[in-house]
């Protein structure tokens, strides 16, 4: 579960990674619920996903990992007006999420932000992957500022 962005992660390319930057947090893995992994394994599995060889990860789970991409719709007020050429700013992004196991999808959605508003239209249910999301969207708006 990441908690704080980690910059001092030694990752050729952070920006690259999942979440849009390194991040530390607690273990969610039975067992090992709240506990903070040292920062060998924060590097090496949680930051990258398909942690199956980590010690920590459970043998059987519903995913193990989670990508993440952006788009932003245009207002819907400018749909009534296609002819329309002139860049309507989004005021809403659509985070698109593809939960993953062994390389494969296995669950994919989308989650919606209001960014006049800063809140929320459309959350994931579970709490790690809501989680992770807001973590990605941190990332992608610092990138963007």
């Amino acid at each position: 579960m990441p908690v704080s962005r980690l910059e001092n992660g030694t990752w050729p390319h952070p920006a690259r990674l999942p979440l849009g930057s390194g991040w530390s947090g607690h273990c969610t893995a039975p067992g090992h619920e709240g506990e903070v992994p040292p920062q060998h394994i924060l590097e090496a599995f949680c930051n990258l996903g398909y942690a199956s060889s980590c010690s920590w990860s459970p043998l059987m789970c519903a995913w193990d990992a989670v990508r993440f991409a952006v788009s932003a719709p245009r207002d819907p007020a400018a749909r009534l007006h296609p002819r329309e050429t002139t860049a309507v700013p989004a005021r809403v992004l659509l985070l698109h999420y593809v939960c993953e196991r062994n390389h494969r999808p296995v669950e994919h959605g989308d989650l919606e932000f209001d960014l006049s508003r800063a809140v929320w239209l459309v959350r994931h249910d579970d709490a790690r992957i809501q989680k992770m999301a807001e973590c990605f969207l941190e990332s992608y708006r610092k990138k963007k500022a």
